[in-house]
């Protein structure tokens, strides 16, 4: 039965995105493509200092991107810090130093990691000025840097990829905000709630009382997933009926992840000048999203034991309204985006469900991962690729007219490292230092041995990958934990952002290599699977041994 449901689910969801992928990827490349400015495009250019019309440098586009970021997070540090003075804090006192830092890391890393319970933790002002505009501006961030690098495919014998403060503008004001404003009236239209209520003491059926919270959830559940955010305004997040009440809302959430990611290789097309480049981009993203939904589907429904037998699959830690298709279908997209959310609980999958969703993150977020990440993680991917081609055949490799030279090569291989290296680090230190070791077992694990160390293992994979999932059974807000969570959200964001604009950079530079005979055909199947083979045989090799340490050997026992 749960089979029947996901392939319903599933073909339901092809559709919507099928008649969405045209329209939306070419109005975003419009958007980006077109000169004219609107009239509050303008007046916001003029306010902060901006020239719309001048182009920057990928040196300067990086400098603008990390001087942004950074006042985001001093901003939002500083809202958390000042909370008790603020209105609308709901009475809640100052958010300590070391938790105010990891949630400002992580909400303009666009990771939306939560150590903490936030419907009892940050009243309304951090919610809607810090945590909400950072979901509008930290999604523009990332997709501004996909653009600059297609930008950078694109563009001929030039120094400069755009204007970063435009793209950022543009991102926002014509994209982000509309598309979320409309999803915020469907979802109050679902039963998402839309309060400045705090909180209700409400009589139950038993003639106890109980505290109801409000709030103004719907309009942070939009963005929250239009943006592949997926920090929840409560404690289980999309699992909670305020966010996410019935099926059908729980489905228009996963269109809400995939619609941008999924629209993104059509804009790559558009601006290249070639629509079959973004169509092979498109078929790999897909071929990877539905075979990690397939695994992951028949490990919760084939769930061992007598329990998930009778239940008729694995229902630990899912909602009863969703059931085991709805949930992994959630579980698949947002952990293959980098938006975090859940409506299940990933920490009570079976053990071989959980390490899907941490090799959904491992494959780096790219099928079709976060808005904007999703589509330079695969393009630098796709280097990668057209360089091994070209090894096997005896050429230069050439990826749309540009030859991938030692400089390019070299930008692309650290960027497909420097994520793998940040998780198997933190996860390392985490065990090697006595100190750090004896606290985490003591404090955060609650679940000893093998599991135990799968969740730590998640943690910084989640972190280190912009996710923000989390299994729920670490206990991650300790000084170990928020440091080193939000370094390695940090530099899992900005590392490859620099890496990515520096090839955006190097490529724009060059002129056109003419297509020849021996040209690597990259918008044929060929390469559709060759690329897919490369993705998974990258991470198989990165990250085999320490997936052995955990799920597969627990799902072994």
């Amino acid at each position: 039965m749960e089979a029947w449901l996901l392939v319903a689910q599933l073909a339901t969801l092809v559709l919507v995105l099928a008649v969405i992928h045209r329209p939306l990827g070419d109005y975003i490349a419009w958007t980006f493509t077109r000169a004219k400015d609107l009239r509050v495009e303008r007046g916001l250019y003029r306010l902060v200092g901006v020239d719309s019309d001048s182009e920057q440098s990928w040196g300067a586009y990086l400098r603008g991107v990390l001087a942004f970021s950074l006042i985001g997070v001093l901003f939002v540090y500083a809202l958390q810090r000042l909370q008790a003075v603020l209105p609308y804090s709901l009475g809640f006192p100052a958010v300590p130093e070391g938790l105010s830092f990891n949630t400002a890391a992580s909400f303009v890393t666009n990771t939306n990691w939560q150590s903490y319970s936030p419907d009892v933790t940050l009243g309304y002002t951090v919610q809607i000025a810090g945590l909400a505009v950072q979901n509008f501006v930290s999604a523009g961030v990332g997709l501004a840097v996909a653009i600059a690098l297609v930008r950078g495919f694109a563009r001929r014998n030039t120094g400069t990829l755009g204007n970063f403060w435009v793209d950022l503008t543009r991102a926002v004001l014509r994209i982000l905000l509309p598309l979320a404003v409309v999803s915020a009236i469907v979802l109050i239209a679902g039963g998402v709630i839309q309060n400045f209520s705090g909180f209700t003491e409400v009589t139950t059926l038993t003639g106890g009382t109980a505290t109801v919270p409000g709030g103004p959830v719907a309009s942070q559940e939009a963005i929250k997933m239009l943006g592949n955010n997926g920090g929840g305004f409560f404690n289980t997040n999309s699992a909670h009926p305020f966010e996410n009440p019935t099926p059908w809302t729980s489905m228009f959430e996963v269109v809400l992840m995939l619609a941008i990611p999924f629209a993104l290789p059509r804009t790559f097309g558009k601006m290249v000048g070639d629509t079959r480049q973004g169509y092979a981009v498109l078929a790999a993203m897909g071929v990877l999203f539905v075979a990690s939904l397939a695994a992951l589907t028949a490990f919760e429904i084939g769930g061992a034991g007598t329990g998930p037998q009778l239940a008729g699959g694995a229902m630990e830690g899912k909602e009863q309204r969703f059931g085991i298709a709805a949930s992994t279908l959630f579980a698949t997209t947002s952990t293959i985006t980098s938006t975090g959310a859940v409506n299940s609980m990933h920490d009570s999958f079976t053990s071989l469900g959980g390490m899907m969703t941490l090799f959904n993150m491992m494959l780096g977020e790219i099928a079709p991962g976060g808005i904007g990440a999703g589509l330079y993680g695969i393009l630098m991917i796709a280097v990668i690729t057209v360089f091994i081609a070209g090894l096997l055949v005896g050429r230069t490799p050439e990826y749309l007219g540009k030859k991938l030279g030692p400089r390019e090569i070299k930008l692309a291989s650290l960027y497909i490292l420097a994520t793998p290296t940040l998780v198997l680090v933190g996860t390392a230190l985490s065990f090697a230092i006595p100190p750090v070791r004896a606290d985490v077992e003591s404090t955060s694990i609650w679940n000893p041995g093998l599991h135990g160390f799968t969740e730590v293992l998640y943690a910084f994979t989640s972190a280190a990958n912009n996710n923000g999932s989390a299994f729920a059974g670490l206990t991650a807000n300790t000084p170990w934990f928020n440091t080193a969570l939000g370094l390695a959200m940090l530099l899992g964001r900005f590392v490859p952002i620099v890496l990515v604009l520096a090839l955006a950079g190097s490529l724009a530079a060059q002129g056109k290599v003419p297509v020849t005979a021996g040209t690597l055909p990259t918008h044929r199947p060929q390469f559709v699977g060759l690329l897919v083979g490369v993705i998974v045989i990258v991470v198989a090799l990165t990250y085999f041994p320490v997936l052995a340490l955990g799920p597969l050997a627990e799902g072994l026992q």
